[in-house]
């Protein structure tokens, strides 16, 4: 049975590397409708976009979406979404997918994966996914985050790091065996645990790593881990990523 699930993609304008970055044009479309038929095409009940810029709620109207306009002083996409559910006045027990607004080409499938892993997990707070890392490169890639799970599957770190770090590093990537977990940066929250979430003291490795999910385990909530098998998305940082997003989009035409 599948979750009861909606979808919340925060989008800001003013992205420090690729300024108006939900707005640049992919193919035939922006990245922002792009991410948008997606997160429709996952089976969501409903998604909305939460941003604070009116170029871009003009963006979602031209392509029939729903925009919520929340504060532009908002620091996180987490805050955001907080901001957009408060809004929508959503019950405590409904679950929200945050997906990011520069995820091009993500599979509607793990959109809906992440929503029933933590409708499964009754005693998480957080539901998100990783796939296997073979490649060396990628482990040692600061930009890339990487996740180490316990036995049952929640987290214990994420780091910009290469975690675990092994000595055999190079010889097992050698051998194509999965070295480490990469993470994939979409979550699933309950309405009630997001509320509780912005509240809490964002503590040293969050700042250091400058990675949110990294405050609700130092506060001791459990964010489960789900392995997914490689999508074929891009995440859009930087004029590289941007490059390879329209050579795909010029494949599929």
């Amino acid at each position: 049975m599948s979750a009861d699930f909606i979808v919340i993609i925060p989008a800001r304008y003013a992205s420090t590397r690729l300024p108006g970055k939900p707005l640049l044009r992919i193919g035939n479309e922006t990245l922002l409708e792009n991410v948008h038929n997606s997160a429709i095409r996952s089976g969501a009940k409903s998604v909305y976009i939460a941003t604070d810029d009116e170029r871009i709620i003009d963006e979602v109207r031209r392509f029939g979406g729903n925009a919520i306009l929340t504060a532009s002083e908002l620091t996180s996409g987490t805050d955001r979404l907080y901001a957009a559910a408060s809004k929508l006045n959503l019950p405590e027990n409904q679950i929200i997918v945050n997906l990011q607004g520069d995820e091009y080409n993500f599979n509607p499938d793990h959109v809906k994966q992440v929503a029933n892993a933590l409708d499964m997990q009754k005693s998480s707070s957080i539901a998100t996914l990783c796939q296997n890392i073979i490649s060396q490169d990628i482990m040692k890639n600061k930009n890339v985050v990487k996740v180490v799970k316990d036995h049952a599957g929640h987290a214990l770190y994420f780091s910009r790091s290469a975690i675990p770090w092994s000595d055999t590093l190079a010889m097992k990537a050698k051998q194509n065996t999965p070295i480490g977990y990469k993470h994939i940066g979409i979550y699933s929250y309950r309405v009630k645990f997001l509320n509780l979430f912005v509240n809490l003291e964002p503590p040293e490795i969050e700042r250091k790593e400058s990675l949110e999910q990294l405050r609700a385990i130092h506060h001791g909530f459990r964010i489960y881990v789900q392995r997914v098998s490689n999508g074929k998305g891009i995440e859009v940082n930087t004029e590289d990523d941007l490059k390879q997003a329209r050579t795909l989009a010029g494949h599929a035409h």
